[in-house]
């Protein structure tokens, strides 16, 4: 992002971005610096088991200095490709790990672009966090961000062998958002798919985007990976995706993300 005023070639909406970013960003790269991040906890749940999370997932929440959580669509656009993007991953991996090591019974899992793959950190992180307490491995789930897998396939394919010989879970986040290359699709070995929101919501009266859905779950079941809703928000949009078979699902229907563990407070359960 340039930091003049607006240019002849800027729109407003640019130049609005523009200032945004100059104002957010210092203060996300010092409270990152600091450690001053939570997760946020937002179950996801079997399509056969409704009321009980199968896991969950973390979500970054990035705190500055006045106690304001700072929404991530102010930072996390510009950081993703730059090194406070690979900052906020091991911030992430590290409260991921240290959640799963208090408590033995969940699972979770954490985002990260495949970028941080080569970062020293953000590897040597994992690496200890999985060495020092086995079972966590096994309970730990990485969500790796479709469009960011497609630019480094093959430190993709590297580090899955990796991680899941130790019994790590990867899961592909936001499929068909992108510009998916079904060859290296094949290629890769994901344990997941979670196919986008854009698809999901409202998909009980949207024909095309049944038609999208039902296309999406058949390749996931054609390399043999399990399937994740994402963005279910009303019932008769989870009753569709239980009939088609969608193994899991996540939404606000289910549970908004949470700062406070709700497996130390259990949540009302979901309706069918």
């Amino acid at each position: 992002m340039s930091g003049g005023n607006m240019s002849n070639s800027g729109s407003p909406l640019d130049f609005a971005i523009d200032r945004q970013s100059r104002i957010t960003m210092p203060a996300v790269q010092a409270a990152v610096a600091r450690g001053n991040a939570l997760l946020a906890y937002q179950p996801v749940v079997q399509s056969d088991r409704t009321g009980r999370p199968a896991f969950y997932e973390g979500l970054i929440r990035v705190v500055d200095d006045s106690g304001r959580i700072v929404p991530l669509k102010d930072f996390m656009p510009v950081a993703e490709t730059t090194e406070l993007g690979r900052q906020i991953d091991c911030l992430s991996l590290q409260l991921g790990l240290s959640a799963l090591s208090e408590d033995r019974s969940l699972r979770l899992s954490i985002n990260m672009s495949a970028r941080s793959i080569g970062y020293p950190g953000w590897i040597q992180t994992l690496r200890t966090g999985i060495a020092d307490a086995p079972d966590i491995a096994e309970r730990l789930i990485l969500e790796i961000t479709e469009s960011s897998a497609m630019e480094l396939p093959d430190d993709v394919n590297r580090f899955m062998r990796e991680v899941q010989s130790h019994g790590v879970s990867l899961a592909l986040d936001d499929f068909g958002a992108g510009y998916t290359s079904f060859r290296y699709l094949r290629d890769f070995c994901f344990d997941m798919i979670k196919i986008d929101g854009q698809f999901i919501r409202e998909i009980s009266h949207h024909p095309d985007n049944q038609v999208l859905t039902r296309a999406l779950q058949s390749i996931a079941v054609h390399f043999d990976m399990f399937t994740v809703a994402e963005s279910v928000e009303t019932a008769d949009d989870a009753a569709f995706l239980i009939d088609i078979g969608i193994d899991c699902m996540q939404g606000y229907y289910f549970g908004a993300p949470t700062i406070a563990p709700p497996w130390k407070s259990p949540p009302a359960k979901a309706q069918r």
